[in-house]
């Protein structure tokens, strides 16, 4: 709350606190309404005073103006947005030894990548799912490794594949040709 001493702004009539250095002839409140009302009043107040009434006209003024341009050029100018320079200079790119470079040129497998970055994975399998719990994202993942399995038609007793998930999920094996009758 306002205390009862504060004065009002002269725009708005709200009672504001004024700064502590303006104190004693501050009239206007911080908004921005009341802060353009307080700058047009002082620029009423300036051009009224007799010394001011032609400071913005006639020829002498006018030499006034060239002689300062003359003295500060490029003050009008557009100002550039990149700035001054750093004080160090620009690195150079210096190219790098592939160290890991490949025996040949075929790209790594799909799973050899994927088993690697496990955090990729992890990562992957909580935006598509949505969850970000990890006993969700577990679940999810067997989900995906099973249909996965699936879709590869992995064979079961492979190393990568426990016995007891061959058993929940069997794959199914391809029925020996029959004799057709002749």
């Amino acid at each position: 709350m306002s205390s009862p001493t504060a004065p009002k702004c002269l725009c708005c009539k709200d009672k504001f606190h004024p700064d502590a250095r303006n104190r004693r002839h501050q009239r206007y409140c911080a908004k921005e309404a009341c802060r353009k009302a307080s700058k047009a009043a002082r620029q009423a107040r300036w051009l009224a005073k007799p010394e001011n009434l032609d400071y913005f006209r006639g020829s002498a003024n006018c030499e006034r103006v060239r002689q300062w341009r003359l003295a500060n050029p490029g003050y009008s100018r557009r100002r550039t947005v990149a700035g001054p320079d750093a004080l160090q200079d620009d690195s150079t790119p210096q190219p790098v030894e592939n160290d890991n470079a490949m025996s040949s040129c075929a790209a790594p497998a799909l799973q050899d990548v994927l088993w690697l970055q496990p955090a990729l994975l992890v990562g992957l399998i909580s935006v598509v799912t949505g969850h970000e719990l990890q006993d969700d994202i577990a679940a999810s993942a067997r989900r995906f490794l099973i249909r996965g399995r699936d879709i590869l038609r992995m064979v079961p007793g492979s190393p990568d594949i426990p016995d007891h998930e061959n058993q929940a999920h069997p794959v199914p094996r391809a029925a020996a040709p029959r004799a057709s009758p002749v």
